[in-house]
């Protein structure tokens, strides 16, 4: 940069300065403003031959005078005409009044266009700094109309300096903000890639944080960075704090570039190439080594750069979710900072394992720091950190751990603060009723923590539990007699009143019998909260009122005598005078065969959504969740609300990449309700002990087969059913599968949900259960984009013979998908005899006005009909032997693709569906495995045996199955996933 002469210290600008900063008052320092004004205006007016550096000096001035609050309606002329100025410091001083005064409207955007583009062209590297910053700066659509073209061309252009290099990144990244539209793609795209290769690392982080942003947009046009940020981020990491000198932060190397970095690989599925993704593993792994060792210095600044970098690297294992062993070390990782003294680096702990807590790979891991997380949430003194434990809490929480964490969470709430206990109400509400066996439990959590809470347990939650209170005829005796107990208190709130009163007038015959709970002391015990209630529940307890007269004929006189009374007939409220009136003359006219048809008991409730969870989503706003992992919560519940849970072979856990598939989607539709009375309407299908009413209802296999069957044309179910043509395309008529089709489809083998498929328009997530040869599957399908999707259209496709052997069900979606949106669709799947080949899913759709379509393999492989076998070692050896011929076992010897972990290994086997059978096999390192592969037409069983070698890094699997091209197939399916 040009060196400042002497002359250049502008002495009248310091004393100017100092004049302003010795006024008394505010009256003096606007006189001596208006003073210095004035004299500006008249040298401006007066002396028109006045120098560069008296116009540079009183520009200064008024930049002075405009920054201390005054408005300045003059001068902009002068600092335009220092633009032509020869020298830096008049230069300089004339982009910076025009950055800061002038507005994108001004009459001289024509002037300082001419004068940026003479600095562009000037190849003077100083000036073309100045010129970039100043449009950078102003950033209106003018300048970018004017420069948009140009400024790629500086960027790429071989003779182009470093600094300005840096310099047009920074302002094209500017310019693209502001007015995406004005950039245009180009074959500078292609060259602007190589940036991450520059020597200069200023160049290539200006060139990271633009390509982050640009291929958001077009991902297509900057693929190929992705290697060359992964070669960039390896040769980074590696260095030692010396060899990156000038960029050291506090012995860290480039730590500002390597986040970028980081977050640039983000934009992207993990690489194909396997050279690629060894590399990048490896720089993962030695982040996390880095973060183990002892800190070279105590500052600040070095922990904060180094936990930047690793919290990024972290967020980066999240998004791909496909190494099992990086997402549980970070996770270890996580649990350390979870005690850490720094209040951020909890917080951000916190937050990180909410999203590790939804991949099938980290959840147990994350279990394991509970207590820490529980200890968290009661002793935190930061409210947002007690709020993200909460959350983290809700995300951890399953079958195994949900009544210690609800018990918890209600122990907080007697202490958490005003600002977030509406929403720990909510959640308390909602993991009550996904893991509830013992259906008392739910009703005794929701009751306590309307007694703790009463004023933030919205309507949605009272609902829901005289929902299911009313759909549950074992637990409706239970509840009626706790109700009871609870409504004995002296302060008893509101809303612990309406389920009294519902539930009393429902089944308070139910516990009738015992005189301290006799009829008429029921009465009396509600109508002693009579007089404290709104209107809305007094209109409440006047209908249980005439549900008490129907049910304790004894109680007629004494109800009919309150409704007789003034306060009642003459009550200024229209509805309950109207209530009162009815409910006399019904009571006093009607037989006893007419009052007990009209008051009956309420039949049982149709199965719907979730009222809690739905209003849980929209209080936490979208994109704040994934319902890939409300899905794999809902899927390992013993939902209430008649939901299904998955046997442990099916258990899996959707990737946290789910970003599109998020709080605005709907959970997949209940089962339609049995008739009234059946018993059955809320049998757990999948329980893993007995079901509340054997006697009432159909096994678990019944339940489920029966779910899958299509309704029949006279069932009013049908005209929900909304079949899609029976007739599908042929595979002729749709595009091959997409080149990744085979490991996508690959990584569904041992899981059940997850994101099938992304790229920058479409995000397809999945969602399935199996029972014997049936199956139900959701695909979720999100616009990412602003733009609706016109003639939306996924159809599935059987290639070859598989119409025969596999029959799949599907409903419509509609035919536009809003921008932001989301449609289910769900697949319902019948395996008729043993397949090789997937179905396809052809999805297509406008974009645009641009036709879009692409094809990929359905997720449903032959071991998803696989049901797991327990047998013991001798049975097992006999079997093995029976299985002896040559065309019945299929045997691979192969190299471990992955970390020969055993826990992984095991996971993956019953993700893959067999049973693991202990103490069969003599070396207690290999694994064994029995199942029976359920088809329509037959059974085909299955023994398999899978020997790791660690120290040779290889693994041998042998399957034996009674069908020689299922064995082959299966070996070929499971051996890949090692």
């Amino acid at each position: 940069m040009p060196a400042v002469s002497k002359g250049d210290g502008m002495r009248g600008l310091a004393v100017f300065i100092s004049d302003i900063r010795n006024c008394k008052s505010k009256e003096a320092e606007i006189k001596r403003i208006n003073k210095e004004l004035a004299n500006i205006r008249s040298k401006f007016k007066g002396d028109k031959a006045l120098d560069g550096y008296s116009k540079k000096k009183y520009v200064c001035k008024l930049l002075f005078i405009f920054l201390l609050g005054h408005d300045i309606d003059f001068g902009h002329m002068e600092a335009v005409n220092l633009l032509s100025s020869n020298k830096y410091t008049e230069k300089q001083i004339g982009y910076l009044f025009i950055s800061v005064l002038v507005n994108s409207n001004s009459e001289l955007i024509r002037l300082i266009n001419n004068a940026i583009k003479n600095d562009l062209a000037s190849r003077n590297p100083t000036f073309m700094c100045l010129a970039l910053h100043c449009i950078a700066n102003v950033g209106s659509r003018e300048m970018g109309e004017a420069f948009a073209a140009d400024i790629p061309r500086i960027l790429v252009a071989g003779d182009s300096m470093d600094s300005v290099k840096q310099s047009a990144a920074l302002c094209l990244l500017r310019l693209y903000k502001a007015s995406p539209d004005l950039v245009p793609m180009g074959e500078w795209t292609a060259r602007v890639v190589h940036l991450l290769n520059d020597q200069h690392m200023g160049v290539v982080t200006a060139a990271v944080s633009l390509i982050t942003c640009l291929c958001k947009k077009n991902p297509d046009d900057f693929k190929t960075c992705v290697s060359l940020a992964v070669s960039r981020l390896s040769r980074i990491v590696s260095s030692a704090s010396t060899d990156l000198q000038d960029y050291t932060y506090y012995f860290v190397p480039a730590p500002w570039l390597s986040v970028k970095l980081l977050r640039l690989l983000q934009c992207y599925p993990p690489p194909e190439d396997a050279a690629v993704k060894g590399r990048l593993v490896e720089c993962l792994e030695t982040v996390l080594n880095k973060a183990q060792e002892p800190p070279k210095s105590k500052k600040v600044q070095h922990s904060n750069a180094k936990n930047a970098i690793l919290f990024e690297t972290i967020s980066l294992i999240i998004h791909y979710d496909s190494e099992p062993n990086l997402l549980v070390r970070a996770c270890n990782q996580l649990g350390q900072f979870l005690q850490h003294r720094e209040t951020n680096l909890r917080y951000l702990a916190l937050e990180s394992m909410c999203t590790l807590a939804s991949s099938e790979f980290s959840h147990e891991a994350v279990k394991t720091h509970i207590d820490t997380v529980i200890n968290a949430l009661k002793t935190e003194r930061d409210v947002s950190v007690r709020q993200r434990a909460a959350d983290l809490l809700y995300a951890m929480c399953d079958r195994s751990n949900a009544k210690q964490i609800v018990s918890e969470m209600l122990r907080y709430l007697e202490t958490a603060d005003y600002a977030i206990r509406e929403e720990i109400v909510l959640k308390v509400a909602i993991l009550a009723e996904k893991y509830a066996v013992d259906y008392s439990w739910y009703v005794d959590t929701i009751l306590n923590l309307i007694r703790i809470a009463g004023d933030y347990v919205s309507e949605e939650v009272w609902y829901r539990v005289l929902q299911i209170v009313t759909n549950r005829d074992d637990v409706q005796g239970y509840a009626a007699k706790t109700v009871f107990e609870a409504l004995q208190a002296p302060a008893c709130h509101e809303n612990m009143v309406k389920v009294g009163g519902y539930i009393l007038g429902e089944f308070g015959n139910l516990i009738a019998g015992d005189p301290r709970s006799s009829p008429p002391v029921q009465f009396s015990l509600l109508h002693s909260k009579f007089h404290l209630c709104s209107v809305a529940t007094r209109a409440l307890l006047l209908s249980t009122y005439i549900k008490f007269i129907n049910l304790f004929p004894e109680t007629k006189a004494t109800i009919q005598g309150v409704l007789r009374a003034g306060s009642q007939l003459r009550n200024a409220d229209v509805e309950l005078q109207q209530r009162a009136v009815e409910y006399l003359t019904l009571s006093s006219v009607a037989s006893t065969d007419v009052l007990a048809t009209v008051l009956e008991e309420m039949p049982p409730f149709p199965e719907r959504e979730s009222s809690i969870l739905a209003k849980l989503k929209r209080k936490k706003g979208p994109g704040a969740g994934s319902a890939l992992d409300d899905g794999r919560r809902d899927a390992s519940s013993n939902d209430i609300n008649g939901g299904v849970e998955p046997t442990p072979s099916t258990v899996s856990t959707p990737s946290p990449s789910a970003d599109l598939l998020g709080l605005r989607a709907a959970p997949p539709p209940a089962a339609p309700p049995a008739p009234a009375g059946a018993g059955n309407l809320l049998v757990d299908v999948f329980s893993d002990g007995p079901t509340a009413q054997p006697s009432l209802g159909p096994t678990p296999e019944q339940a489920f087969l029966s779910e899958l069957e299509p309704p029949a044309p006279e069932s009013p179910m049908s005209l929900l059913a909304d079949p899609a043509p029976a007739a599908d395309p042929g595979p002729e008529d749709i595009g091959p599968p997409i080149p990744e089709a085979d490991e996508l489809l690959n990584k569904f083998v041992c899981k059940n949900n997850g994101v099938l498929f992304e790229n920058q328009l479409l995000q397809i997530g999945v969602k399935s259960e199996f029972r014997q040869n049936l199956g139900r599957m959701y695909l979720f399908y999100g616009n990412k984009t602003s733009v609706q999707f016109q003639n939306f259209s996924p159809t599935v496709v059987h290639p070859g013979d598989l119409q025969t052997q596999l029959a799949v069900q599907t409903k419509r979606v509609a035919a536009q998908v809003d921008g932001g949106a989301q449609v289910q669709q769900v697949l319902n799947i019948e395996c008729l005899r043993d397949f090789l080949t997937p179905p396809l899913l052809s999805v297509r759709f406008r974009y645009g006005g641009a036709p879009q379509s692409l094809t990929l393999k359905l997720p449903v492989t032959i071991n998803k009909f696989f049901q797991p076998t327990e047998m013991a070692a001798q049975d097992f050896f006999q079997r093995w032997k029976q299985l002896s011929l040559p065309l019945q076992e299929a045997q691979k010897i192969f190299k471990a693709n992955h970390p020969m972990d055993a826990e992984v290994t095991k996971a993956k086997l019953l993700g893959f569906g067999s049973a693991l059978l202990d103490n069969v096999d003599p070396n207690p390192e290999n694994f064994v495995g029995a199942g029976i592969i359920q088809t329509k037409a037959l059974q085909v069983g299955c023994l398999l045996r899978l020997e790791p070698n660690a120290q040779a890094q290889m693994y041998r699997l042998t399957l034996r199955t009674s069908k020689e091209p299922v064995s082959r197939h299966l070996c070929e399916l499971l051996a890949q996933q090692f």
